[in-house]
């Protein structure tokens, strides 16, 4: 593809940064610094922190407690990684728990001073934290994937689901795909595939011949694709669910190809199941995501949830922006607009515009027991 390469510099995981013996899992409470030591500095206080004067204060707000602790903590425990494998003295990222009240550890993440928010993870709560982090004129990377809160001064940084199906149409497509059904699973993610593959449809060419509605968690799926294969004229049948139910309706569809979304990616059952054999998915590179993964476990004496790259990647985009970015000044949120992009864990991407980020991915088969790389994902941005 021709354009602008990405920035080489961002590559740090991937180059081999030596790792640091003796890092702490990052303890759990409302306000933890996650800054490598530097030298003694004073204890943070319940509602402040010590006087910063070289570095940069970034608040990572995540819930370290609850129902998605263990994902909030992965996520904490990727910055850390970040920031130890740049050997970066330059910022101070604080976390702050989002499931005692995400608006409060907000409050708390304004009133200590920090310049920037990383997060929130969970799609409800970025309303809540817009409301105090705004006034303030303190910028979010929120980690979800609800584009519909992307802003002036909210960045999307969530791998997003239509960018999958917009992939992965694009390929089938180009292979005679031609004639396309959908079974529809009831609920936003659902809608939002709908419209992804309306527009990939109209972009890409191809006709949509019928969906079927069916609720998740059920076993309906399986009779909404009975009634899809019974009504025919279709070659093609994409499947926005998760691996288990994606293989109960895929018996029903023999003869036909599938296609999923970025829900597949690292799941093996696919590849136990021959109804399976030849669906198409996109999803970002895994290439780094093994060291990375080794990395998280010596560390950290667990493996990472998937979605903690982007905590890691949140840090070296700061570190990126933070070139330019005075201590104590409104963090340059034009920089992040960069049309070149950024390379990070999850591979290339850049933030659009209207702020949602536009991801590389790689097309997988699923093939004789395995799943490979049927067209890799872009190095660089063609515009």
């Amino acid at each position: 593809m021709i354009g602008k390469f990405f920035n080489r510099r961002m590559m740090i995981m991937a180059g081999g940064a030596a790792l640091l013996a003796g890092c702490q899992v990052i303890p759990k409470g409302p306000t933890t610094s996650t800054t490598p030591d530097t030298g003694p500095t004073p204890e943070p206080s319940a509602t402040a922190l010590p006087t910063d004067e070289t570095r940069h204060r970034v608040a990572l707000l995540v819930p370290m407690s609850g129902t998605n602790g263990a994902v909030g903590q992965s996520i904490a425990n990727a910055t850390t990684m970040a920031i130890l494998d740049t050997n970066a003295s330059n910022l101070r990222i604080t976390t702050y728990d989002t499931a005692a009240g995400a608006r409060r550890a907000a409050e708390r993440a304004v009133a200590d001073g920090n310049k920037l928010i990383l997060g929130p993870m969970l799609a409800d709560n970025v309303a809540q934290v817009i409301s105090v982090a705004r006034p303030a004129n303190v910028p979010l990377i929120s980690f979800s994937n609800d584009t519909s809160v992307a802003d002036r001064d909210v960045f999307v940084m969530g791998h997003i689901p239509e960018q999958s199906i917009y992939r992965t149409v694009a390929y089938a497509r180009s292979k005679g795909a031609a004639s396309f059904a959908m079974l529809l699973p009831n609920g936003d993610y659902g809608q939002r595939a709908k419209s992804a593959l309306d527009s990939a449809l109209g972009r890409y060419g191809g006709t949509l011949a019928g969906t079927e509605a069916y609720s998740r968690g059920n076993t309906s799926i399986v009779s909404a694709a009975q009634r899809l294969k019974a009504k025919g004229g279709y070659d093609t049948v994409l499947i926005p669910e998760g691996s288990r139910l994606s293989i109960q309706a895929a018996g029903e569809l023999s003869g036909s190809r599938l296609l999923g979304t970025e829900l597949w990616s690292g799941e093996s059952s696919l590849t136990r199941a021959g109804a399976m054999r030849g669906a198409l998915f996109s999803a970002v590179s895994d290439g780094r995501y093994k060291r990375y993964s080794d990395s998280y476990n010596n560390r950290f004496g667990s493996n990472p949830f998937r979605i903690s790259t982007l905590g890691y990647d949140a840090v070296l985009l700061t570190l990126r922006v933070a070139r330019d970015w005075k201590v104590g000044r409104t963090f340059p949120v034009s920089n992040l607009r960069d049309p070149g992009g950024f390379l990070g864990l999850d591979g290339p991407f850049r933030f659009m515009r209207d702020g949602v980020v536009q991801r590389a991915m790689e097309v997988r088969e699923v093939r004789n027991g395995d799943v490979v790389v049927v067209d890799a994902a872009p190095t660089r941005f063609d515009d």
